[in-house]
C-alpha cells in the first residue's frame, strides 16, 4: 500500500512539474517574421511596419515585415496557414484574405481552423463614396438610380472576393438591386477613377480618402460599421439608412493552427504594450477608431461573425 500511495503521489507531483513547466514565458530567439498579403504601401504593409517599429523595443529579436502579395491576401494566408506553429511566422490577417474571400471560393485553408489569433489591432469602417459633382447625394439616390438602371450603375472594388466586393453584394442584397462591379488594382486607382466620372460609386478606407476629402474632390454617402465614424460623425451608417450592412477593414496578427497558449500569451502581450506607444499612436488617431483592440479570442469571433455575414449576403 505504501509503494501504491508514494507512487500516486509522485505522479501529482510529477504532473505538477509538467504544468509549470509548459506554463513557463515562451522567450523568441530568431527573427519573427510578419507576412503581408498585399504590395508595399497600402493598408495592411503600413500596420504591419509601424506596429513592428512599435514593438522592436519589447523584443530581443527582429520583427521582420515582408509582402507576399497575390489573389486578394490568399497567397500570403496560405503561407503562414503551412508554415510551423512556433510563433516565428505571423500573418496580417482580418480583411479580405480571412473574412472575405473564404466566402466567395475556395481557398487553400480554412479561415477557422488553420490560423491561431493573436491580437486585433485595427478596426476600421469603409465608406461609400462619390465624386464631388455626382448628382448622387445620399446613399437612397444610390439605390434609386439602381433601380431606374438594373446592372448600369458602376461599383468599384479592389478584387473580386475582396472586402469592397462583397460590401457591393451586401448593398444588393439588402436592397434588391443590381450593380455593375467594377474591379481596380486598388483604393487609389478606383478613386481616381471615381473622381475622373469613370464610375459612379467608390469604396474607399479613411486613409485613402483622408487627401480627397481634404480637397473636395469626393463626398461620403455612408459608412459602413455598426456605429459612425469618429474621423466623420456626420456621415451615417448604411445600417442607420435601413441597410442591414455591418463590414468592416479588421487588421491583427495571427499565427498557424496549433499555436502554443504561452506563445500566443508573449506576442499578444508585446504587440499590444507597443499599441500604447507614439509611434503607432499617431498612425491609429490618423486611420483608426477608438475600438480597435481586442484580445487573441475576441479577434477570432470577430473574424468568424464578418465571415458568416458575407456568406448569409451571398446565398440570398
Amino acid at each position: 500500500m505504501k509503494t501504491l500511495k508514494w507512487t500516486a503521489v509522485g505522479a501529482a507531483v510529477l504532473s505538477l512539474w509538467v504544468g509549470v513547466v509548459q506554463a513557463e514565458e515562451w522567450i523568441p530567439k530568431k527573427p519573427i517574421e510578419i507576412v503581408v498579403g498585399f504590395a508595399p504601401g497600402g493598408g495592411s504593409d503600413q500596420a504591419a511596419r509601424i506596429i513592428a517599429a512599435a514593438a522592436q523595443e519589447s523584443f530581443a529579436v527582429p520583427l521582420v515585415v515582408t509582402n507576399k502579395p497575390g489573389a486578394a491576401g490568399v497567397l500570403a494566408a496560405q503561407q503562414v496557414s503551412r508554415s510551423k506553429p512556433d510563433g516565428y511566422t505571423l500573418l496580417v490577417a482580418g480583411g479580405s484574405e480571412t473574412t472575405s474571400v473564404p466566402a466567395h471560393r475556395e481557398v487553400p485553408y480554412d479561415p477557422s481552423k488553420d490560423f491561431t489569433s493573436v491580437i486585433r489591432l485595427t478596426n476600421n469602417p469603409f465608406f461609400l463614396i462619390v465624386a464631388a459633382n455626382s448628382p448622387l447625394k445620399t446613399i437612397d439616390d444610390v439605390i434609386a438610380a439602381a433601380k431606374a438602371r438594373p446592372g448600369q450603375v458602376s461599383l468599384a472594388n479592389t478584387g473580386l472576393g475582396g472586402l469592397s466586393h462583397s460590401i457591393g453584394v451586401m448593398i444588393e442584397r439588402a436592397s434588391g438591386v443590381t450593380l455593375k462591379h467594377v474591379p481596380y488594382q486598388g483604393g487609389s486607382p478606383a478613386i481616381q477613377a471615381l473622381i475622373a466620372g469613370q464610375i459612379d460609386v467608390a469604396i474607399g478606407a479613411t486613409e485613402e480618402i483622408e487627401g480627397q476629402m481634404q480637397a473636395n474632390t469626393i463626398r461620403i454617402l455612408a459608412g459602413t460599421g455598426a456605429e459612425r465614424s469618429s474621423h466623420y460623425p456626420d456621415v451615417p451608417t448604411l445600417k442607420e439608412g435601413g441597410f442591414d450592412v455591418v463590414c468592416t477593414n479588421m487588421k491583427g496578427l495571427v499565427g498557424p493552427a496549433g499555436l502554443p497558449a504561452n506563445v500566443v500569451k508573449y506576442l499578444h502581450d508585446h504587440f499590444h504594450q507597443a499599441m500604447d506607444r507614439d509611434v503607432w499612436r499617431k498612425f491609429a488617431e490618423r486611420v483608426g477608431e477608438p475600438t480597435n483592440y481586442q484580445d487573441a479570442t475576441g479577434f477570432a469571433s470577430a473574424q468568424q461573425a464578418q465571415l458568416g455575414r458575407i456568406s448569409a449576403a451571398l446565398k440570398q
